[in-house]
């Protein structure tokens, strides 16, 4: 009786210790995957949030439809100027500018060109690809769509959600947009009760649950809250 005592208590202090232990390290854990995977959320939040931006100022709105965003970035071309030469000091000073310059130029006189000293300064517009133009071959028309996709998650698309109406006090309509990824999708499979806590707190402080960019209740230049 007494061998069979010593073991339970031997069980129930090596139990104790676990859940000891484990108080400890389940919050560590959970904190460092969730700074580990938000990097990677985050990442598909600033691409989906360039595309937008690129997207609104074609088009004069935002879109929810993320589908139909990369359709855009697969199909639609960057219109971008190549410039040649600078205007020096002294031209700025006599009232020369970007506008008057390229006029000249365009003109095609030379002795003009020679006056006023812009030989060698030249203007193009040249239409590029809008995915190179925009992430710099950091995707392809093959990869971009992943960025619609939260990581960590099934294919679960980030949440957008638009409003190309708003209208401010002063009249002035200016289209919103607002992107998001809650917690309850790329912290799943985590430690439930960690992420019931995380949930819980930022309600608390009146903080959204998750990342996201922009806000469709009030104009705040697409900011996320990471930032």
């Amino acid at each position: 009786m007494k061998t069979t005592i010593r073991i339970l208590l031997g069980v129930a202090i090596c139990f104790l210790s676990y859940i000891c232990v484990m108080s400890v390290v389940t919050p560590i854990r959970f904190e460092e995957t969730r700074t580990d995977r938000e990097t990677a959320v985050v990442k598909n939040l600033v691409s989906l949030r360039t595309a937008e931006v690129e997207f609104k100022a074609q088009k004069g709105y935002y879109t929810a439809d993320l589908d139909s965003l990369i359709l855009f970035l697969k199909t639609a071309k960057k219109k971008e100027v190549v410039k040649e030469g600078a205007l020096t000091d002294a031209q700025l000073e006599a009232g020369m500018t970007e506008a008057k310059a390229v006029k000249i130029i365009q003109k095609g006189n030379k002795k003009e060109i020679e006056k006023n000293g812009l030989l060698g300064f030249k203007r193009d517009t040249i239409y590029n690809d809008m995915i190179e133009s925009l992430y710099k071959g950091e995707y392809t028309a093959e990869n971009i769509g992943e960025i619609v996709y939260i990581p960590y998650t099934d294919g679960v698309k980030y949440e957008a959600e638009v409003d190309n109406g708003y209208t401010t006090d002063k009249g002035i309509k200016i289209p919103l947009i607002e992107v998001r990824a809650p917690f309850e999708t790329y912290l799943a499979d985590l430690d439930k009760q960690e992420l019931v806590n995380l949930i819980d707190k930022e309600k608390k402080l009146d903080h959204y649950p998750g990342l996201r960019f922009g806000s469709i209740d009030v104009p705040n230049n697409n900011a996320g809250n990471w930032e």
